[in-house]
């Protein structure tokens, strides 16, 4: 009976790693910034990715702004890139929402990416994370506050802390 359970363990897990071995490349994009700089697949190679979709009438963007621009402050000199996506909304509401609401964080414009099509959804935020091989390690939807964030991080392959790093070596 025990080795049964073995086996069958076994076997999810096998699974499991299957399917996190078996990523799906991210689709072909192109983003500007508010500040003129222009991202696609060639230019973010090498970096993990982090897409935040929100936008300026939703309560938990609003709330997990702060956090967003945290995590991309800490670990940005360990290859994090992160772009948040105003989803369908006009430049001159979002300027006004950046004024009384300032972020830190790159901002991307629905006109200036191909990305808020990609992912379109009802609820907000979304966040994927996409390796440094260029493919989609992970999506979540809804706050997920900085702990989901930096699982999903590391999903995606981004080491957090310096121990871990040393502890691989």
């Amino acid at each position: 009976m025990n080795s049964r359970r073995f086996l069958l363990l076994l076997c999810l897990f096998g699974l499991y790693a299957l399917a996190e071995s078996k990523r799906e490349p991210a689709p072909r994009f192109h983003a500007r910034t508010t500040n003129g700089e222009q991202f696609d697949n060639a230019t973010t190679k090498g970096k993990v990715v982090l897409l935040e979709f929100w936008t300026t009438w939703c309560p938990y963007c609003r709330a997990e702004q702060d956090t967003i621009d945290a995590v991309e402050h800490d670990f940005s000199d360990k290859g994090l890139l992160v772009l948040a996506i105003d989803v369908a909304e006009s430049k001159k509401q979002v300027r006004k929402y950046l004024e009384e609401h300032p972020r830190k964080t790159r901002i991307v414009l629905t006109e200036d990416t191909n990305l808020a099509a990609m992912f379109a959804a009802t609820a907000y935020p979304i966040y994927v994370a996409i390796d440094r091989e260029g493919n989609v390690a992970g999506e979540r939807r809804g706050a997920i506050g900085r702990g989901g964030l930096e699982q999903l991080l590391e999903k995606a392959g981004l080491q957090l802390n310096d121990e871990a790093a040393d502890q691989a070596q």
